[in-house]
């Protein structure tokens, strides 16, 4: 199933894709990789596997709104300028949330998003 809206909730360990329209809810688990070993810039590497598999989730969805703490959409948000540029006009916005339910998340995220497309001049579908 093809939906237009999704909702990213993220930290540095997993991330959630909850692509919903009025009606369904899809979800999406990315966990990050972990590998434990001294090697410099390993983390690096690692974070930047977890966030290629978090964008690989967002392909294909026309708005995503991205969620979680500041400093996790911060990293995203650099890695996806510097490394998925083409992604960047589908993420619509950034806020900041704690560890919201999954019911919570699409609510907020259908409220930003019947905003959003209100000032885009986009029609709300019924």
């Amino acid at each position: 199933m093809s939906l237009f809206h999704a909702v990213l909730w993220l930290d540095h360990h997993e991330a959630k894709v909850l692509q919903f329209d009025a009606e369904h809810v899809q979800a999406e688990r990315v966990k990050s990789h972990s590998h434990h070993t001294k090697q410099r810039g390993s983390a690096v590497r690692t974070e930047h596997e977890f966030y290629a598999d978090v964008c690989d989730a967002l392909a294909g969805i026309a708005e995503v709104l991205v969620t979680g703490s500041r400093t996790a959409q911060s990293d995203f948000k650099h890695y996806v300028e510097k490394h998925r540029a083409a992604l960047a006009p589908q993420i619509v916005g950034y806020e900041t949330v704690d560890h919201p339910s999954d019911k919570q998340l699409v609510a907020m995220a259908r409220q930003y998003f019947l905003k959003h497309d209100r000032m885009a001049g986009v029609p709300t579908p019924t």
